[in-house]
């Protein structure tokens, strides 16, 4: 679009992230019952730590820095395994609250999934480093996954539609949960048409939600949500953490980052 910054899309989607994740927890920090444990501090600041080096990221890019692109870009292996780790530490804790409470975990299954898909479009997105496009579309399609989770929160925190206001109102969690995977497939789909070959992450992430849902409902039909959520919130927290943690890096570094390419170029990337 002529008169359109540099990766000008990317620049406001990462802006939107930010400004709807601030939104979405608010009242976590500053509500009327707002009780944040050390669980939130450290998942809610790795969140802001990965979508500030999407940021610094996309910065170099759009000023030719293509050498300290490529070198900051290193942080992934200390940044991607801490996000991944810092969630399946949250919903291990999520789901063992729900058993101690016995009012289970409503968002057991897009807790795990969210873990499991994050940490498969980080991988992707270094199996697949040395396509340019893929590569970028891939880490910034993450961005899709912490979008959704916040509005879900920003619409049952303000939105009058879909707040909780008593038992006869319970209905809304689930309203506001389909609003969110709704506005997420479109982003997704969005984001994607500017380069079907090369955007699909984006829809691939922005369809994470419902397919989780979809999962959600298999579940409960087959009668698993329960053992799913013992199974979970009966994990040893700190050793999740490091397991995760320990094997994300193995595999990140199993692919070749961080390896100095014998044949290096200053080339511009491809767009993002």
């Amino acid at each position: 679009m002529k008169g359109w910054p540099k990766y000008g899309i990317e620049f406001v989607l990462l802006m939107v992230v930010i400004a709807t994740s601030v939104a979405g927890f608010w009242n976590l920090y500053f509500g009327p019952e707002a009780a944040p444990s050390l669980y939130h501090h450290m998942h809610v600041g790795v969140n802001f730590l990965w979508i500030a080096l999407l940021l610094y990221q996309l910065s170099l890019v759009s000023r030719n820095k293509f050498k300290d692109h490529r070198r900051s870009g290193l942080m992934v292996l200390v940044f991607g395994p801490l996000l991944v780790a810092s969630t399946a530490l949250l919903s291990v804790h999520s789901a063992h609250k729900g058993l101690v409470s016995g009012e289970g975990d409503a968002l057991i299954v897009q807790n795990v999934g969210v873990t499991l898909e994050l940490a498969a479009i980080i991988l992707l997105g270094f199996i697949f480093r040395k396509r340019r496009k893929l590569h970028a579309s891939f880490l910034m399609s993450t961005s899709i996954l912490f979008f959704g989770i916040a509005f879900f929160f920003t619409l049952i925190s303000f939105v009058p539609a879909y707040k909780i206001e008593g038992p006869d109102t319970f209905y809304r969690f689930a309203t506001a949960g389909i609003a969110g995977q709704n506005t997420c497939l479109v982003l997704g789909f969005l984001l994607c048409t500017r380069d079907f070959k090369n955007g699909w992450p984006y829809l691939l992430a922005g369809s994470m939600f419902w397919i989780n849902d979809l999962v959600t409902r298999w579940l409960t039909s087959a009668k698993l949500i329960q053992p799913l959520t013992e199974t979970v919130g009966g994990m040893n927290q700190p050793v999740t953490f490091a397991a995760t943690l320990l094997i994300l890096f193995g595999l990140l570094l199993a692919t070749g980052v961080g390896r100095r390419a014998s044949t290096q170029t200053t080339s511009e990337p491809d767009r993002l």
